[in-house]
């Protein structure tokens, strides 16, 4: 089961799971690529901080996907996709991805209540998202 969560939640359940993020990008080859991250949600923006070669990925497939896992094994993992734009920190030894979230959903992998209302099948909350029209969802440029 899936449910919508607003921006103002978004940001809230987030803080609930505290900074630590996994952040999923794609490899030239098209294999997956998985970082721990510090991730902080501000607004409608997602800010990580990563390494070279999570960098490198986004730069060439912009759409990326963060998970910021439970605290509680009752409560559900914050997943939220987006397109993002790179850019160096000051010192040059790490990256900062912004992201733009075009999806998030709270999911716990157990049985929904009702498995009618959602086509996931597990207990889902979908976060609605403000529609953001200057967001390109194929790829954005590197700041």
């Amino acid at each position: 089961m899936s449910v919508p969560v607003a921006p103002t939640r978004l940001e809230a359940a987030a803080r609930e799971r505290g900074p630590l993020a996994y952040v999923f990008t794609v490899g030239e080859d098209g294999a997956p690529h998985v970082v721990q991250a510090d991730a902080q949600v501000s607004g409608d923006e997602v800010v990580a901080i990563v390494g070279s070669r999570t960098a490198a990925n986004a730069r060439a497939r912009a759409r990326v996907c963060l998970l910021f896992p439970s605290r509680h094994d009752h409560d559900r993992n914050l997943i939220i996709d987006g397109v993002v734009a790179v850019e160096a920190t000051p010192d040059d030894r790490a990256f900062r991805l912004r992201l733009t979230p075009t999806r998030a959903v709270l999911h716990r992998a157990v049985p929904a209540p009702d498995p009618t209302a959602s086509p996931c099948g597990s207990d889902c909350v979908p976060i609605p998202l403000t529609a953001r029209p200057d967001v390109r969802t194929d790829r954005s440029p590197a700041i």
